[in-house]
C-alpha cells in the first residue's frame, strides 16, 4: 500500500511561486504514476496535473504553461512548482496515486491561499 504525504503549502502572493511536494512510501516509487489534485471551498476536486510510471505528463487547462510536475527518484518524491498564481488557485492540494487511470490512494493535503 502506497503512502502518500504533501506539503510545501502556504500564503503567497498572487503572481508569486510555492512547489508543492508529495513524498510517497510503501511501493517501489516509480511503479506507479501520481496526480495532483484541488479543492476550493465549494467546489468539486479537479485534476491538476499527473505523472505517469513512464514521464507521460497530462496538465489542465488553466494551469498549463504556470504548473510544472516532475519527480526525484531518489527522494520518493512528486514536486509540483506553481509559477504566477492567481487568486483562483487558492485550495487544498491532494496527491494521489494513478494506476490505469484511478485514484486510490490520497495524501491528506496541503493548503494553498493566494492573496491579493
Amino acid at each position: 500500500q502506497v503512502k502518500l504525504v504533501e506539503s510545501g503549502g502556504g500564503l503567497v502572493q498572487a503572481g508569486g511561486s510555492l512547489r508543492l511536494s508529495c513524498a510517497a512510501s510503501g511501493r517501489t516509487f516509480g511503479s506507479y504514476g501520481i496526480a495532483w489534485f484541488r479543492q476550493a471551498p465549494g467546489e468539486e476536486r479537479e485534476r491538476v496535473a499527473v505523472l505517469s510510471w513512464s514521464g507521460t505528463t497530462y496538465y489542465a487547462d488553466f494551469v498549463k504553461g504556470r504548473f510544472t510536475i516532475s519527480r526525484d527518484n531518489t527522494k520518493s518524491t512528486v514536486y509540483l512548482q506553481m509559477n504566477n498564481l492567481k487568486l483562483e488557485d487558492t485550495a487544498v492540494y491532494y496527491c494521489a496515486e494513478e494506476s490505469s487511470g484511478s485514484y486510490d490512494v490520497w495524501g491528506q493535503g496541503t493548503q494553498v491561499t493566494v492573496s491579493s
